[in-house]
């Protein structure tokens, strides 16, 4: 272990975690097994290894799904406040294992510990609501037109669910699906992203310990790893109706087609390049809290990161001084240190990305006010350190058009009333996350108006990152279109029924149709 992983506890969190040095990375339930190729996790903290899982084959891959399928014939027809009482143990679970578990995400994955924590408690929430869900898989009953027929419909569960997650948020976006799909009486695959495989290890050894505690059968807790090439066995499998993928607006067309061309179904969280609109009302001291977390939160490596703030003239110098101000009081440097703000971004092919998108801002006339670049020397080693960057631009350079998964914050000048403002926020592909920073009642309720944003969140007086589990989260356009956490989230998870019953000793068929025999 490294010096840095010894003196802030991640040897004794890997232990809690059951989390060894070498693990076999694919598991059904309790149950260890692959003979694929061996990848090295690095921490983008220090540069050390952390451990290494092999890649999950097409064997290994077989053996999953048999025991997936195995699993949901009988995980099915438990009653569903009995999972929701299976769900809640995994909460507790998460409880007991939190700061363990909350050290590792920050350790694999480079956000701070305190964001870390808060991964852990997105995880533990969604939880609690899935419990509660538990009791309220409700349908809705209906009045039939034929006379002595009843007619309602109900949701079934769908079957063996795929989720292929990302590195951003390595736990949080997992529990997010995979609680609402044991509630709705599915079993999962989780392939996590190889960036952060030892996550995925963790929290499959945390559900198997409860799984086997209920005596409940191997299987509905399935974890594989590797690179696309084992996400696409998922993809291309009938027997998976359901394909959750978070990522990329690349790879979520990809999964989009493959899946589409077998008729399964899909969930897609893809890219966001989110916008905080600034009026001439609005608070400037909770301006600068929500732009700052939300563009260097992660350092910058969230779906919902703050990428543009557009600023009326009236307040642009006003908002770009504070903003400029705020970036001078950012500590950078091991995310593990409660006192740093920012820590390192996942890996040095991020680094040449964040490089790749200031030279290209200033190559099509763009104005760097706040300098980025790479930090090296002391604390740095690991070569994923840079400096939150901000830069004056225009909404049309193909930079600002698209998503660059790094802490660069593009100020954008609007004048006149609010349509322009939300012409440039919406014109983009993406339609994640967006914000206005309004006193003004008139501009929030437009905002939020049907020729409003286009985004599938919108938020008043707050950033663009922190959504609560409570809402339902994802958005428009080359985001996806898909709904994940909270609100009815859970029907995705489900196959619908209509059922028509007919208690009488005659069948009238519908629309007075006659057919006498």
């Amino acid at each position: 272990m490294s010096k840095i992983a010894t003196e802030f506890g991640i040897d004794e969190a890997l232990k809690i975690l059951g989390v060894e040095a070498i693990n076999n990375g694919t598991s059904t339930g309790s149950s260890n097994f692959s003979s694929g190729e061996i990848i090295e996790s690095y921490s983008p903290v220090d540069g050390a290894l952390i451990g290494k899982v092999r890649a999950t084959t097409s064997d290994d891959f077989e053996k999953v799904m048999s025991s997936a399928t195995a699993a949901f014939a009988d995980w099915r027809k438990k009653p569903a406040p009995l999972r929701g009482e299976v769900v809640r143990q995994f909460g507790d679970k998460l409880r007991e294992k939190k700061e363990a578990l909350g050290k590792l995400v920050s350790y694999e994955m480079g956000k701070s510990y305190q964001e870390g924590l808060g991964e852990v408690q997105e995880m533990i929430d969604i939880c609690d609501f899935a419990v509660g869900l538990s009791r309220q898989l409700h349908g809705l009953t209906m009045h039939s037109e034929r006379p002595g027929h009843r007619m309602y419909e109900q949701y079934h569960p769908l079957g063996v669910v795929g989720i292929i997650s990302a590195f951003n948020f390595p736990v949080a976006v997992w529990a997010w699906n995979t609680a609402l799909a044991w509630i709705c009486g599915d079993v999962c695959i989780w392939k996590p992203s190889e960036k952060t495989p030892m996550c995925g290890i963790a929290c499959q050894n945390i559900a198997a310990e409860v799984f086997k505690a209920n005596d409940l059968p191997e299987g509905i807790c399935n974890l594989i790893n590797g690179d696309y090439k084992v996400g696409e066995m998922m993809t291309k499998d009938t027997r998976i109706p359901l394909i959750s993928a978070t990522g990329s607006t690349r790879m979520g067309k990809i999964v989009a087609k493959e899946v589409a061309g077998r008729l399964g179904n899909t969930l897609l969280e893809l890219g966001g390049n989110n916008a905080i609109i600034v009026t001439p009302d609005a608070d400037v001291k909770m301006t600068v809290i929500g732009a700052v977390f939300g563009a260097v939160g992660t350092a910058g490596q969230r779906c919902t990161s703050t990428r543009r703030l557009i600023i009326h003239e009236d307040m642009y110098d006003q908002v770009k001084d504070a903003v400029v101000a705020a970036y001078g009081q950012l500590r950078i440097g091991n995310p593990l240190d409660e006192n740093n703000h920012v820590g390192p971004i996942i890996d040095t092919d991020a680094v040449a990305m964040y490089e790749s998108a200031l030279e290209k801002v200033v190559a099509e006339g763009g104005n760097v006010i706040v300098k980025g670049g790479v930090l090296s020397g002391e604390g740095y080693e690991s070569g994923c350190y840079v400096k939150p960057a901000i830069a004056e631009a225009k909404n049309t350079f193909e930079i600002v058009q698209h998503e660059t998964f790094a802490p660069i914050l593009y100020l954008l000048k609007y004048s006149g009333e609010l349509e322009n403002a939300l012409a440039l926020q919406n014109g983009v592909a993406q339609g994640l996350s967006s914000a206005i920073m309004t006193n003004n009642l008139r501009e929030a309720e437009a905002f939020l108006s049907v020729a409003g944003s286009d985004c599938g969140i919108a938020n008043v007086n707050i950033g663009t990152s922190g959504a609560e589990i409570g809402g339902a989260f994802g958005g428009e356009k080359e985001t996806g279109g898909g709904r994940e956490s909270g609100s009815d989230a859970w029907k995705v998870y489900m196959r619908r029924q209509t059922n028509t019953i007919n208690y009488t000793t005659e069948l009238p068929l519908a629309q007075g149709i006659k057919f006498d025999l």
